[in-house]
């Protein structure tokens, strides 16, 4: 799957998707076939991390 690789918006795409699809990182990414590091890597880049209560990245 291709997702964004600008860190802005993959960190909108990646919140809209577990917003809208998914119940966790976890299962986006077995859904999807993303890295989850990957996403985790350069979302972190622009200081976001992935907070498992909110299931979003903050």
């Amino acid at each position: 799957m291709n997702i964004p690789t600008d860190p802005v918006i993959l960190l909108s795409y990646v919140n809209t998707k577990l917003r809208d699809c998914y119940s966790s990182l976890d299962a986006f990414c077995e859904d999807t076939g993303c890295d989850k590091f990957d996403i985790t890597a350069k979302l972190s880049a622009i200081n976001y991390v992935y907070s498992e209560a909110r299931n979003q990245f903050v």
